[in-house]
């Protein structure tokens, strides 16, 4: 366990209200545990009381995850495939008292089959959504979390620039992809924080294509969307190549985010909020004539996640301080004729802002 993460932990529970929290295999467990599991059918809970000792309901066969990360024997409820996981949860309950508590329970992550056996088990318990307590506490990253980030955006563009002299015109989507992964894996990428997103010409226009067997040609827009793991860290990184000679208005086009890109991470520094590194980057497309097709948010946070809070977005009000990880991606997208995005991985800075992410960001010719 995390000591220095659970007294700030507490903190947090205290000032919000809760007299604990209880979180199933994810990102947060992973951040104040280090407990490495998954979601599945095999349910596992961690408590993580104000004014107590962490407790967790967990397979026998995880059981030494839970040893090994500090957890008191006598509050390890381990429960074996033969006799199933109701006794563990019937003993959690009762031993932790949690009939009488306000549980912070993750929205986005905790089950009906959880919920419903804490409830079954504590028929007095009320819940409350644990994202505020667990958002605050993971915003700022520390030069452990910032040096695996960093290593991982270093990964990714050994990983591009191995690739980009490999792209010929007539190769798919996927082959390129394909290709891609290899590249990560060789350049010390961990694992994949998300499939790489190949798009080309029309399939450009579609923020979150999928690869497809269409092949790149000449003239193409090739979008490329990748990232790295390092010590469980991810970067998140996009460019827009050429494909052979593209036409005029793809190269304004490129130009255009590119230096909305640029504007966006100039709006970057202490107690700045998202939306106005949204309306910063937006801006320049906008007085471009392409506002329209601007279709998503400036940004995302970045951190265990690669999607979390912050949103860079209009109404994202609230100040961001030293240590916010978030990318910086404007983009523009013409339906049915391609689409340009151009994505950084920023953290802020006493100073203003660091950019993690270092591959070049002018239009580079492929194929």
């Amino acid at each position: 366990m995390n000591q220095r993460r659970l007294q700030r932990l507490t903190d947090e529970i205290l000032a919000h209200g809760l007299d604990g929290v209880a979180l199933v295999p994810g990102p947060n467990m992973l951040y104040l545990s280090g407990i490495h599991a998954h979601l599945s059918e095999r349910p596992l809970v961690l408590f993580l009381p104000a004014d107590d000792d962490p407790a967790v309901i967990i397979p026998l066969l995880e059981a030494g995850k839970a040893e090994a990360a500090g957890i008191a024997q006598d509050r390890i409820f381990a429960w074996s495939d033969q006799e199933g996981y109701t006794g563990a949860f019937q003993q959690a309950c009762a031993h932790l008292e949690l009939s009488d508590y306000l549980l912070g329970v993750e929205a986005l992550y905790m089950r009906v089959l959880e919920i419903e056996l804490l409830h079954r088990y504590a028929p007095g318990l009320n819940t409350a959504h644990v994202e505020p307590v667990m958002a605050a506490l993971r915003l700022s990253k520390d030069e452990t979390e910032l040096a695996a980030m960093a290593e991982a955006a270093t990964v990714a563009e050994t990983a591009i620039e191995q690739l980009l002299p490999r792209i010929k015109t007539g190769q798919t989507e996927k082959e390129i992809a394909g290709m891609l992964v290899q590249e990560l894996y060789t350049a010390g990428s961990e694992a994949l924080p998300f499939g790489p997103i190949v798009a080309s010409g029309s399939n450009a226009a579609l923020p979150h294509a999928v690869p497809t067997d269409r092949p790149i040609q000449h003239g193409d827009l090739l979008i490329i969307d990748w990232g790295a793991t390092v010590n469980d860290y991810p970067s998140d990184i996009t460019r827009t190549f050429a494909v052979g000679q593209v036409e005029e208005e793809f190269r304004h086009i490129h130009e255009v985010v590119r230096q909305a890109n640029v504007a966006g991470k100039l709006a970057v520094r202490p107690g700045v909020n998202g939306e106005t590194i949204d309306q910063a980057a937006r801006n320049v497309i906008e007085e471009a004539g392409y506002g329209p097709h601007f279709i998503h948010r400036t940004g995302h946070g970045l951190g265990l996640e690669v999607h979390e809070f912050p949103s860079l977005v209009a109404g994202s009000t609230s100040p961001l301080g030293v240590g916010a990880v978030f990318t910086v991606e404007p983009g523009v997208y013409l339906p049915g004729r391609g689409g340009v995005r151009i994505e950084d991985d920023v953290v802020i800075t006493k100073e203003g802002y660091r950019c993690l992410t270092q591959f070049p960001r002018e239009l580079i010719q492929v194929g």
